[in-house]
């Protein structure tokens, strides 16, 4: 007997294809439906549009073939060569859902099969690359801990906004502080001397390492923060590769203050 889909394993397929933020657009479902060869019932709904296309071409041709052409044709990596945040955000959605088809979609576009997924854990585990490569960098605990449900989906943009949030909490508890944003850097990390001392400030070279850390702080909250807590989430791309760079940033901004004093302050 020819493998099939379910229907709950279409639907999950189809929406995350068709995701409203990181989907395909209207224009390449059309072009893939059409290249293979399954009939497109027309501009409505993205999500519903794949499900039903590829529904009535498993129905009618009694087995996946086509659906699984889709996909291949869908996560070609030539095809983001001009929108590369594109890509992983998409294949992550469709691991997500593949995973309880026991597939998956490589870096390279392929279709694999791995072992079924039974359940959602287990599918977010297997979905959720980006936790287990920060993890092989050996990023800090507290930036995983903080960000660990954003971390799960791979959802890149929450993940780099709520790590940022955890150097902030760091600080203020490290000071009692309750301020936030650059006010709290220029309390916490500025003046003769700081609340918080990342070295002795013995000399110059000292006191300028200090200023400078000051600074990074100040533009990660700046540049990765502040701006985001406004800005619709479709407006901030994220790839992985930069959510990888930033987050191991993050935690190398953790690892300084847990190395840090406090001066006594007369």
């Amino acid at each position: 007997m020819k493998k099939l889909f379910s229907q709950a394993e279409l639907e999950a397929i189809a929406g995350a294809l068709g995701d409203t933020d990181v989907g395909l657009k209207g224009t390449e479902i059309e072009m893939l439906v059409a290249r293979c060869e399954m009939t497109d019932p027309g501009p409505i709904t993205k999500r519903v549009r794949i499900y039903n296309a590829f529904a009535e071409s498993q129905n009618r041709s009694g087995d996946r073939t086509r659906v699984l052409g889709f996909i291949r044709n869908a996560m070609k990596p030539a095809r983001y060569v001009r929108e590369s945040d594109r890509f992983e955000p998409i294949r992550t959605n469709l691991n997500f859902a593949l995973a309880f088809a026991g597939l998956v979609v490589t870096e390279a576009g392929e279709i694999e099969a791995v072992p079924v997924g039974t359940t959602l854990p287990e599918a977010q585990r297997r979905a959720n690359e980006l936790r287990s490569d920060l993890e092989t960098r050996g990023v800090h605990a507290d930036v995983l801990a903080f960000c660990r449900a954003e971390l799960v989906a791979d959802d890149y943009f929450h993940a780099v906004q709520e790590a940022v949030k955890s150097v902030a909490a760091k600080m203020r508890a490290k000071t009692g502080l309750t301020d936030d944003g650059s006010t709290l850097v220029d309390r916490a990390l500025g003046g003769t001397p700081p609340m918080i001392a990342i070295n002795p400030l013995s000399s110059e070279s000292e006191r300028g390492e200090q200023r400078g850390f000051a600074n990074l702080v100040r533009g990660t909250f700046g540049m990765f923060r502040n701006p985001t807590a406004h800005e619709p989430r479709i407006h901030w791309p994220m790839s992985k590769g930069d959510a990888q760079d930033l987050l191991t940033l993050v935690s190398l901004i953790h690892r300084r203050l847990d190395a840090s004093h406090m001066p006594a302050r007369g």
